[in-house]
């Protein structure tokens, strides 16, 4: 396993990472240091894309780029950075390893001040995600945004109906979709390896949640009325061409997103009768709750 990192100067920073999520669309990992910011994608040898574009979008402002062998033991290692994270006080993302009375210590806060790390008081939704090698532990921005949406929607009594998962990493938001209420859920990915797994974690959570390998840009599955879409920019855009007004969701979740993505994003998904009504940042990243529009 080879991991391939990309130093910039952080003015630079969403620059880069616009064009790396692009190559490595199933998830970049983020380390900032003095002067700096990181990123870093694994693959197997052949695996990792070639990096022009990305020197070329980070120009002067590259520090360097470092392909690094990672140790054997790698995916055990990895386990003692997965922690459980508590959403909305009422819904813990945890890997099955650790227990939900655990608490973080003194365990850096998430940026979201609706989402923290540990568990006090236990909350009434417990989602057991093991990611294996799919991208998606609950614990990135753009997955915490997700989940604080749905949370909403069903403390609304948005919840109830089908809903559909698209780019679905390891399951946790169609698990959490249906301990939340929604049924049926339904999930697709492009990698095997995220299927694999999301079919696992529902199995462990005790969900009926169906997951099917697919490729987005090719073809999109049947859309439930609310559909929730982690994806980078590039995705979603390719999402919302094969939109149109007969087969768009009423409801859309979507994140992946960098906050200068937002306007263009929600103007993408405008020509299939959907319209912003919320958006939300968490730190360098951003998400945006879409509605269908009412009829004239």
């Amino acid at each position: 396993m080879i991991r391939l990192a990309v130093r910039c100067a952080p003015e630079q920073a969403e620059l880069v990472l616009a064009e790396l999520t692009v190559l490595a669309p199933n998830g970049v990992e983020e380390e900032r240091g003095d002067g700096y910011v990181e990123y870093a994608i694994y693959g197997g040898e052949g695996e990792l894309p070639e990096l022009g574009e990305v020197e070329a979008a980070a120009g002067e402002s590259l520090v360097e780029v470092v392909a690094t062998e990672v140790p054997d033991d790698w995916a055990d290692r990895w386990q003692d950075f997965h922690r459980p994270i508590v959403i909305g006080d009422r819904l813990c993302v945890r890997p099955s390893w650790e227990r939900t009375d655990r608490r973080a210590g003194d365990a850096s806060q998430p940026d979201s001040s609706r989402a923290s790390e540990g568990v006090g008081n236990v909350p009434a939704l417990d989602v057991l995600v093991d990611p294996g090698r799919a991208f998606g532990t609950g614990a990135h921005p753009t997955t915490r945004l997700c989940l604080e949406l749905l949370l909403d929607l069903e403390a609304a009594g948005e919840a109830g109906g089908a809903l559909t998962d698209l780019g679905s990493g390891s399951g946790v938001l169609a698990i959490a979709a249906a301990k939340l209420g929604w049924a049926p859920v339904r999930g697709c990915d492009h990698e095997a390896p995220a299927v694999e797994a999301a079919r696992e974690n529902a199995a462990a959570n005790g969900v009926a949640v169906e997951f099917e390998r697919r490729d987005l840009r090719q073809a999109l599955p049947d859309l439930a009325p609310t559909v929730a879409a982690n994806l980078t920019a590039p995705v979603l855009k390719a999402v919302a061409a094969r939109f149109d007004r007969d087969r768009a969701p009423r409801t859309l979740v979507c994140s992946g997103l960098l906050p200068a993505e937002l306007d263009e994003a929600a103007a993408a998904f405008a020509p299939a009768g959907l319209a912003e009504a919320e958006r939300r940042r968490d730190g360098d990243w951003a998400a945006l709750l879409l509605r269908a529009r009412s009829p004239v």
